[in-house]
């Protein structure tokens, strides 16, 4: 029970709940009072009052700089790493509230009576969140937190001492180093013990399901021992949607893991799925504890709080109130998080709506900032921690950026991925695609500048290589002079202020000039593009002055990368000549220093200077090449020189594939149909152009399961002859129709965001009025990952989104019941897409490409087999051809809007609310 002071200043707080159309503010006596969006601002001249998700309320009353008691806030303070959906239906399932529904009158109810419970969880005897609670509302006490005086109010009606706690880069447990694990066994994974396995996890009386059960058996295919080397046992899996085929590869991935004492990477595309794939690992371990020990999730190093930057901006005195709030709520969340992850794990993301990701993305670890064992809070490092899990865990959760990634730099058998399952397997492509392409822009020459000059003494946390290398060359002549020459070599990379430079025409140094002479050859060759999309042009016949440019930028970077190199060998050395000195953290900070030296040495060497020396030749017959200025909203945000392989699967295959010893691919859209085709092989072949496949020297095991679902009866698509994909009106009044007569429950695809906000400013407020509550990425102030939640929580919204979105939805029931694409996603004509499109088979490239896209979000619409879905195409010029993308026997028609509507309620039925 809250104390009385505590409880009648609470009492006395108004709280509120906005909509596009109306805001109502419950005062302190009970009283509703209902105001226009635009009075939120006066609103805050009164006084504090309390808010459910700060950031979106003051879109809504577009206000500047709120300072809302965000309940939502004190949520993160009192249950640190605990989850939430930030919106008022969210924290009323959180806190075990009634649901106040879609009314706002309820939902400002809820909003106070909400933050009477959480201030009463402060004095809970068993309030499992104690540690430093007193310290870290003081000191953002001082920061100015809305709730802070309140919370100490509570606080000091709590009986008992409270010893002084440790700051949290003190306070968390140490990792042991522990020896190195020795080579898995090769036992491979019988059909019968997989079938067992698979038994178990889904459960007892569960319904049979033959089709998951013969999935999981030929995934076991894929741990037997390999038979050649430099070429795993590769499975390529097709399973249709409702196979069941998560478990049904962690079952022989779990019992090879086990049997061999080995692991096993499982590897999805995006963060939300990685997530979703960890929490499916509960089956598999039920007991919290022993989940920790077998299994963990890696990431890249920058989703990753680090303690130190934490510490360094905790001590900095001159940070603004804002950053100060955010600071001290970051220290609650790490003192409790399982795993430090800050992107898709325990932290609430949702809060860089309003503090901003730049604030949060400055909390994790920047690109080859880390100095390891120097580092004071080395042993208790997340990143470090994870790493040293994976060595020894039964499974790995990753994604297929972090794959590629340990599988080119990792270094022994317990670091290099030997037993993989790609999850999502159509998104290797796109994934190799980024992971093996090599880009000289300024803003990546500016980093490699940073990352060996630190801030140059300007404001900035920013640690060059002197901090992180300089003590272990304080006795070595050659390698300070080394150093030194690498950091002269530098100051010709960009500093700050490039990009305003070269668009004054004022470049300074090798770098900036030639980026100057590639923004003129750009603008000088570049059509017109829609808005929001780079402007590109070939390499080709370089404009005066380019290729003089490029030839002193090579000799630059070649100054820079000999004293590199020459640093990386040093390093190196070190390892042999000290082996009888060096401890085991030393050695490993050593290893790292070279290894990451030894990267950026390539990137520079046979990265950039191998493009700018090939500049003005003839086109490479394994890459393209191409000069690009980036934009966003209008602006100029990056100048440079781009190189991607034209099938960024050899790489891959290359990298990954050859250094494995089984690997399963699979995925509900491996293959593409394509009607044209003459070759019955083509839909297979088609899979391994998109997975790498076809590079191994033995053939891959193929199989399709198809999906137990009746999608001839639970499913329809319509598409719309009569609208006009010119007209934004006319797109924005059928996506209002459309969402009306489905009740909610749709996901809106979009090609381009533009559209998407245009779209959503003409129908947000006639579908609040119906009830229906509506969200879009880049325009909701919320990360994708927690508009997908919200979307899956709430099954009568609707989701505005970009192929993000699509491939991050995985929603059951009737929260997903109609799907609506403003136009057919044909490949963007871009220069990579134009070489592409030639050496993969032309028109019937762009169509594999197109049906893939159909097919993908298609198979988004039915989860379970109850569900029922619509698919709508509102571009009336589809091709026939493309059709192949749904499953075959559903239902096609080319209707007209408002028949499309009414056939749209008919079929859903009592899904569709009126």
């Amino acid at each position: 029970m809250l104390p009385n002071d505590v409880s009648s200043r609470l009492k006395a707080l108004p709280a509120l709940s906005a909509g596009p159309v109306e805001v109502v503010m419950r005062h302190g006596d009970g009283r509703h009072e209902s105001l226009s969006p635009a009075a939120l601002g006066g609103v805050l001249l009164r006084g504090p009052v309390i808010v459910c998700n700060q950031a979106v309320v003051a879109r809504r009353g577009r206000v500047d700089n709120p300072r809302f008691l965000d309940v939502l806030e004190l949520f993160a303070f009192v249950r640190p790493a605990a989850a939430i959906l930030p919106t008022v239906r969210g924290l009323a399932a959180a806190l075990g509230l009634p649901d106040p529904g879609h009314h706002l009158a309820a939902e400002a109810d809820t909003v106070a009576l909400a933050a009477h419970h959480l201030l009463a969880d402060l004095l809970a005897p068993r309030y499992p969140y104690l540690a430093a609670v007193d310290q870290d509302a003081a000191d953002m006490m001082t920061a100015g937190w809305p709730w802070a005086e309140l919370v100490l109010m509570t606080l000091a009606a709590r009986s008992g001492a409270r010893p002084r706690a440790r700051p949290v880069w003190e306070a968390l447990p140490e990792w042991e180093d522990e020896a190195p694990p020795p080579p898995p066994g090769t036992a491979p994974v019988g059909a019968e013990e997989t079938a067992r396995r698979l038994g178990d996890l889904v459960g007892l009386g569960s319904e049979d399901r033959p089709e998951q059960r013969a999935y999981a058996q030929t995934a076991a295919e894929a741990f037997a021992p390999p038979a050649q080397v430099r070429s795993p046992r590769l499975v390529l899996a097709e399973a249709g949607t409702g196979t069941g085929k998560t478990l049904g590869y962690v079952a022989p991935a779990s019992l090879w893991a086990e049997k061999n004492r080995g692991t096993v990477w499982l590897s999805t595309y995006t963060k939300n799925l990685q997530r979703q794939l960890d929490q499916e690992l509960e089956k598999l371990y039920p007991d919290p504890q022993v989940r920790a020990e077998r299994t963990v999730v890696r990431k890249g190093r920058e989703n990753y709080l680090c303690l130190l930057n934490l510490e360094e901006r905790s001590r900095q005195g001159a940070l603004n109130p804002v950053a100060r709030v955010l600071i001290g709520l970051v220290k609650r969340w790490a003192r409790f998080s399982r795993d430090g992850d800050m992107v898709g794990g325990d932290f609430p993301s949702w809060l860089a709506s309003f503090y901003g990701g730049g604030r949060i993305g400055g909390l994790t670890d920047r690109r080859g900032e880390c100095i390891y064992s120097a580092c004071a809070h080395y042993r208790r490092c997340f990143i470090e921690r994870a790493q040293r899990k994976s060595k020894t865990a039964s499974l790995v959760v990753a994604n297929h950026a972090v794959v590629m990634i340990q599988a080119s730099t990792g270094r022994g058998p317990s670091e290099v991925p030997r037993r993989i399952v790609f999850d999502e397997g159509h998104h290797l492509f796109d994934a190799a695609d980024s992971a093996f392409s090599v880009i000289l822009s300024g803003a990546e020459a500016m980093e490699l500048r940073r990352w060996i000059r630190g801030t140059d003494g300007t404001a900035g946390r920013a640690r060059g290589l002197r901090s992180r290398i300089g003590d272990l060359l304080s006795d070595d002549e050659s390698g300070e002079k080394l150093l030194a020459d690498a950091l002269k070599a530098a100051q010709g990379l960009p500093a700050d202020g490039w990009l305003k430079r070269i668009q004054e025409g004022d470049p300074y140094g090798p770098t900036e000039h030639f980026l100057f002479h590639v923004h003129a050859q750009v603008h000088a060759r570049a059509g017109r593009v829609e808005d929001g999309h780079s402007l590109e042009t070939p390499t080709n016949d370089p404009v005066p002055g380019l290729a003089e440019a490029a030839a002193h930028l090579s000799a630059a970077l070649e100054d820079l990368g000999k004293p590199l190199s020459a640093l990386a060998i040093k390093l190196t050395r070190m390892l042999d000549a000290e082996a009888d000195v060096l401890d085991s953290t030393t050695r490993g900070r050593i290893e790292s220093l070279a290894k990451s030296i030894s990267h950026r040495v390539e990137t520079v060497n046979y990265g950039w200077r191998a493009m700018l020396e090939g500049l003005g030749g003839a086109p490479h017959d394994a890459f393209v090449d191409w000069f690009a200025v980036d934009r966003a909203q209008g602006r100029e945000m990056d100048i440079g020189m781009h190189r991607h392989w034209i099938d960024p699967t050899r790489p891959f295959s290359e990298t990954v594939l050859e250094g494995a010893d089984g690997v399963l691919i699979t995925s509900a859209t491996l293959r593409d149909h394509d009607p044209d085709a003459k070759d019955p092989d083509a839909d297979w072949q088609s899979a391994e152009v998109r997975t790498g496949g076809g590079h191994l020297v033995l053939p891959a095991t193929r199989a399709s399961f198809q999906s137990p679902f009746d999608y001839k009866t639970n499913t329809r698509v319509f598409i719309v002859t009569d609208v006009n994909r010119r007209e934004i009106d006319m797109i924005a009044a059928a996506y209002r129709t459309l969402f009306l007569a489905a009740g909610g429950g749709a996901l809106g695809l979009f090609t381009a965001i533009a559209r998407l906000r245009a779209v959503y400013d003409r129908i947000e407020k006639p579908l609040e009025m119906a009830g229906i509550p509506l969200y879009a990425q880049h325009v909701t102030p919320m990360d994708t990952a927690s508009l997908v939640d919200i979307f899956r929580a709430e099954q009568h919204s609707c989701l505005l989104g970009t192929d993000a979105v699509r491939d991050g939805v995985d929603v059951p029931g009737q929260a997903l019941r109609l799907l609506v694409f403003d136009r057919v996603p044909w490949p963007r004509p871009t220069i990579l897409h134009r070489v592409r499109r030639d050496a993969f088979g032309g028109r019937h490239y762009d169509d594999m490409m197109t049906r893939l896209k159909l097919k993908q979000a298609f198979g988004r619409l039915i989860r379970r087999a109850d569900d029922r879905g619509v698919f709508v195409m509102l571009e009336s010029a589809m091709p026939s051809r493309l059709l192949t993308a749904f499953p075959e026997g559903v239902p096609v028609e080319r209707i007209g809007l408002a028949e499309t509507a009414q056939k749209l309620r008919a079929f859903l039925g009592e899904t569709a609310r009126p």
